[in-house]
């Protein structure tokens, strides 16, 4: 086997993307720390043609160095805007017919691996606070609650990994 060179690897080009159909997946990130998290969230999301990321409360927005850093250029091509108030985004994305999961540990929460998406359905997931999760608030708010399963000693996993894993599950089940 030989690995490919970029120039192999047939993708799109930021005004491609841009007019290219998007997965039914909005990404809502509830007051998030780390630029790099934000960083890679948005190269995640470019990778699975995500329709927009908002970016809530205290999270940074582009440009800036520490989210470029992991972005690799990704703030350009996936639609973003910045929301001061995640629950009155997610009222409104609602109002809208999107379906509102957040991603958290909660009663009555749906794993992961249990969830099946509609097909001609738009989600809307809720990533939260690195220290924190998703405010208590968006959670009650939320139409379903969606839960990692997970087996080991630690109650959690760094936000941009749960992202990358949330976006390639609903992703493939969407395909």
């Amino acid at each position: 086997m030989r690995k490919l060179e970029n120039s192999e690897l047939d993708r799109l080009t930021v005004d491609g993307f841009k007019s290219a159909n998007k997965s039914p997946i909005i990404v809502v990130l509830d007051n998030i720390r780390s630029l790099n998290n934000i960083g890679s969230i948005f190269r995640t999301s470019d990778a699975f043609r995500i329709q927009k990321i908002y970016l809530c409360g205290i999270s940074a927005i582009p440009p800036h160095k520490d989210i470029q850093k992991t972005a690799l250029g990704s703030t350009e091509s996936v639609d973003w805007e910045y929301a001061e108030n995640t629950l009155a985004l997610v009222k409104k994305l609602q109002s809208n017919d999107i379906q509102v999961l957040s991603i958290e540990q909660a009663e009555k929460a749906t794993m992961l691996n249990e969830f099946k998406p509609k097909k001609k359905q738009t989600y809307a997931l809720v990533f939260g606070n690195e220290v924190k999760g998703v405010s208590q608030e968006v959670v009650s708010q939320s139409d379903q609650v969606i839960e990692i399963p997970q087996f080991g000693t630690k109650h959690s996993l760094n936000i941009s990994v749960s992202c990358g894993i949330v976006l390639w599950d609903v992703f493939s089940k969407l395909r």
